[in-house]
């Protein structure tokens, strides 16, 4: 199976930074999207920032975290990382690692981190 770790997340006051990572782990045969996701209280989970490499490494980001957001991957070491810049408090979710990839059962599949918590504080 495929284990997706975040880590990064905390409180910061608004107008601050922080930088998410997501390592992933287990028999990855073969890995294509990965990105983040978010979820704040009371809504759905939406998309934040993706990179798609069968799609030669297209990105793709929220209109709300555009030109403050960027996203990044290592792909050697099945890694992404997302460097907030000007955080809001409407940025206050948490904050989920997302992974497309064809594992170690031959399948490919949607794999998904615990979660960290993002707070800006107004």
């Amino acid at each position: 199976q495929v284990q997706l770790v975040e880590s990064g997340g905390g409180l910061v006051q608004d107008g601050g930074s922080l930088r998410l990572s997501c390592s992933a782990s287990g028999t990855i045969l073969q890995a294509d999207a990965m990105g983040w996701y978010r979820q704040a209280p009371g809504k759905q989970r939406e998309l934040v920032a993706r990179i798609t490499p069968q799609q030669r490494n297209k990105f793709n980001y929220a209109d709300s975290v555009r030109g403050r957001f960027t996203i990044s991957r290592d792909n050697g070491a099945n890694a992404i990382y997302l460097q907030m810049n000007s955080l809001t408090p409407e940025d206050t979710a948490v904050y989920y690692c997302h992974m497309y990839a064809y594992a170690g059962d031959y399948k490919w599949g949607d794999y998904w981190g615990q979660g960290t918590q993002v707070t800006v504080s107004s």
